[in-house]
């Protein structure tokens, strides 16, 4: 282990915790060494588990630390011997938040949206109401999902007033986590009368739903990096979501993705991250672009990725800087955001074929 003061204690959650799930480990595997590979410039600490180890050995700059356990339990014991770092974690869980608030608790400095900032952003519903009257959004409103079944009535009674503001255009609905990942338990309801299904099984009883207004478009995202203060946009993405009745999955995507909303899309995202204090580092920003063939469109904000999100390991290729070296001078002050230059040359596809993530240039 390095102890000197500017070595970075680096980790993925999946990757520390030793999660073999094959449908997870691939992305997070891309993950974390792009990070390594970002990060060569500085003396690193990685925390990873110890069926890593021959992977590690070629990277000069890192000390390897071999855990055998869940990455959040050996936090608890050993985040006070480390002064910096910077990781990578999904809100499932509230791994997100429960990471970083180990950390400011044992007064590390992070690379990444402080504690309150992970908090907000991985409970859709909070950001809700913190973006309310900011940037658009769809319709929402939150329901715990209690035993006896009445949240599917407290549901109709929402789509009857909502669909009395707009009685000509048939209103569908989604039903997702408060707290989830990528496409994780969506549910589309195209009849109301859906609700007859035993989405109880889906959503455990005791638990809290999003139910938001469905808008059909485009998805896309937005890459930003924030320096706390200001976040600038450095790319627009493609994303490959099918959706159906009862799931949602995210086949992977391609950027930079050029469209005659662009400008849109990051001014929206841009607004947003800097609405919420404590986002810093790196952030994904999720929207919709609602557009009929007459180019009448509207732009909607579905929600904030406080954190390194899959757009970061295909930017890596096509960036001409380094990502997280800027991010570390960003926050300590080295540079200035208003003097980035975050231009991009060519164009990544990546896709996920079965437990694969595939990336390549095109």
């Amino acid at each position: 282990m390095t102890n000197d003061y500017d070595s970075i204690l680096v980790f993925e959650y999946f990757t520390a915790s030793g999660v073999s799930d094959k449908s997870i480990i691939s992305e997070a595997e891309e993950l974390i060494f792009a990070l390594l590979n970002d990060l060569k410039d500085f003396p690193v600490n990685l925390v990873i588990n110890k069926s890593y180890e021959n992977d590690v050995s070629k990277f000069d700059n890192v000390s390897p630390i071999l855990i055998d356990e869940n990455i959040i339990d050996w936090l608890g014991k050993n985040a006070s011997q480390f002064k910096k770092a910077i990781f990578i974690s999904a809100e499932d869980n509230n791994n997100l938040y429960n990471i970083t608030k180990i950390l400011e608790d044992n007064g590390v400095k992070t690379y990444t949206s402080s504690a309150d900032a992970c908090l907000k952003t991985s409970d859709k519903f909070v950001t809700y109401e913190e973006l309310f009257n900011i940037v658009p959004q769809p319709r929402s409103f939150k329901f715990k999902i209690d035993p006896k079944g009445y949240w599917k009535r407290a549901i109709e009674n929402l789509h009857e007033k909502w669909q009395a503001e707009d009685p000509l255009t048939p209103l569908k609905l989604i039903i997702k986590p408060l707290v989830g990942v990528d496409c994780e338990n969506i549910v589309l309801i195209e009849n109301i009368e859906d609700l007859t299904l035993d989405l109880d099984k889906i959503f455990v009883p005791g638990s809290r739903v999003l139910v938001q207004e469905y808008i059909e478009g485009e998805d896309v995202s937005v890459s930003l990096i924030s320096d706390g203060s200001k976040a600038i946009p450095i790319s627009l993405n493609k994303q490959y979501i099918e959706l159906n009745d009862d799931d949602a999955v995210y086949l992977g995507g391609k950027l930079p993705y050029e469209s005659k909303f662009k400008e849109e899309l990051f001014d929206i995202s841009k607004k947003a991250v800097e609405a919420i204090d404590g986002i810093k580092g790196f952030v994904g920003v999720d929207l919709i672009i609602n557009a009929d063939e007459k180019d009448v469109y509207s732009v909607y904000l579905l929600e904030i990725n406080s954190r390194f999100t899959t757009p970061f390991v295909g930017l890596r290729k096509v960036s001409n800087f380094n990502i997280c070296k800027t991010i570390v001078d960003l926050i300590d002050e080295k540079i200035d955001i208003d003097d980035l230059d975050v231009s991009l040359d060519g164009e990544v596809e990546f896709i996920k074929s079965g437990n694969d993530l595939e990336i390549r240039r095109i």
